[in-house]
């Protein structure tokens, strides 16, 4: 199953920039989003950055002012954005929701069949 939940943020142009060298446990200001390798992202939380796995096909990548980390393939345990922060997705093979809680994921609910569609996910038992 291929989930369509993205971590999308907008961000100044400048900012992108100001994160070139950057890596997870450094400190930084603000907050916002880099790609730290095509399968990773860093987030500026709390003053630290913040690595995030972007383990879906589309990766991490950045254009204009934007950052898109593809979580889709991302699995319980995983660290997730603040600005996912309560939102639900189904897990790859389609048995698990996930939920961003505390800025990691996690197994809320187990099903034979999960589902999402326009933003809403349906867990059958």
């Amino acid at each position: 199953m291929n989930r369509s939940f993205y971590v999308a943020v907008s961000l100044v142009g400048s900012f992108l920039l100001a994160g070139c060298g950057q890596s997870a446990g450094d400190s930084c200001e603000g907050s916002g989003f880099i790609c730290e390798e095509d399968t990773r992202a860093l987030e500026c939380r709390g003053g630290v950055w913040r690595e995030i796995p972007c383990k879906g096909p589309l990766g991490c990548r950045e254009s204009d002012d934007s950052v898109r980390c593809d979580t889709s393939r991302n699995a319980a345990g995983d660290a997730c954005a603040s600005s996912a922060e309560g939102t639900g997705s189904c897990d790859e093979a389609g048995r698990a929701i996930l939920e961003c809680r505390q800025g990691v994921l996690v197994e809320t609910a187990t099903c034979s069949s999960c589902t999402e569609s326009g933003g809403q996910v349906t867990c059958q038992p």
